[in-house]
């Protein structure tokens, strides 16, 4: 599997990424060993996670994640094979949240110890912290890859604003800089990255590693209607906003495209993700290995002008006039 840049942080990822926060939620920790193992086997590398995961489980502190995967590492002995992703910032309990230099310093060596490894490969600030300097943040970042436990760092959630300005920040103090973002975007919920993110990433030369690349689940096209939304919490919870006429466009001309190309509507909707020139790797779970195996082809499927051009017309804000 042919392996992509991402941005300027000398880092080489396969075309998509494995989403951590299944780990320890959805999937056991022997399935969670099993995806790992058969993710490499396919090609790929790249693998994303967050200290905060799985938080927001009943009974779970967070790091349940980062635990797994680290397990996986030390049993499997696959370290060097993986190019390891994970987030500080979201709140930990206790106060234990944001980027001021002290908390980066402490969350770090939290999410090294249940990584179970010497180096993350790619630090990403979960959230932006408006209440500490971009200085202070940046230099915690820089002393954090001198000293070999980072490789590079990312940012996930942040506005056009506030990355131009800590690349800016960076650039002035001769700080490290945000080599990747992590922006929301799929066929759906286009409108916010292509309009201020997205030129600001080419302009400046970040990789882009976008989350919620299938929409929770509604571009697979398991959800069409009010009562398959209604057979699962993250249906109930999350779905219900695709449920429209735009939604159901979106889907329809999923499922031509499936057809002519002999995929899964999920595939092209990955694919169509994939060969837009700004983005790196989507970042894409799989709670079995059935669905792990659609992902291999989704991250080779090459979808021709005509399909990706219907695509964008579908999943335009309003409706494409003939």
């Amino acid at each position: 599997m042919q392996l992509k840049p991402l941005g300027r942080s000398g880092l080489q990822v396969s075309p998509l990424a494995f989403g951590g926060n299944v780990f320890g939620w959805t999937v056991d920790e022997a399935t969670s060993f099993r995806l790992l193992d058969a993710w490499l086997d396919a090609g790929f590398n790249f693998i994303d996670t967050a200290d905060v995961y799985s938080s927001w489980v009943p009974g779970h502190a967070g790091g349940e994640s980062e635990s797994i995967i680290g397990k996986w590492l030390r049993a499997s002995g696959k370290r060097d094979r993986v190019v390891l992703a994970t987030k500080v910032g979201k709140p930990m309990g206790e106060g234990r949240q944001g980027l001021s230099a002290r908390y980066i310093r402490e969350a770090v060596e939290a999410s090294l110890k249940r990584l179970q490894t010497d180096r993350i490969d790619l630090y990403q600030s979960h959230d932006d912290d408006a209440g500490t300097p971009l200085e202070e943040s940046l230099g915690a970042f820089a002393d954090l890859i001198q000293a070999g436990k980072v490789r590079a760092i990312g940012a996930s959630n942040y506005t056009a604003p506030r990355l131009a300005e800590a690349l800016d920040v960076a650039e002035r103090l001769g700080l490290p800089r945000y080599e990747s973002l992590q922006p929301l975007y799929n066929l759906y919920d286009r409108a916010a990255y292509e309009a201020t993110l997205e030129p600001l990433c080419v302009q400046r030369g970040l990789g882009v590693i976008n989350f919620y690349a299938l929409a929770a689940g509604f571009l697979t096209g398991k959800y069409r209607s009010e009562a398959d939304a209604s057979k699962s919490a993250r249906g109930k919870n999350t779905i219900a906003k695709y449920l429209n006429p735009r939604g159901l466009r979106i889907l329809a001309a999923l499922d031509e495209a499936a057809q002519a190309h002999g995929a899964t509507p999920g595939q092209v909707a990955l694919a169509w993700q994939i060969a837009r020139p700004s983005v790196t790797a989507p970042i894409a779970s799989a709670t079995s290995l059935e669905q792990l195996a659609e992902l291999r082809t989704a991250a080779t499927l090459k979808l021709d002008a005509g399909t990706l051009a219907r695509l964008d017309a579908a999943s335009a804000e309003a409706p494409a006039k003939t």
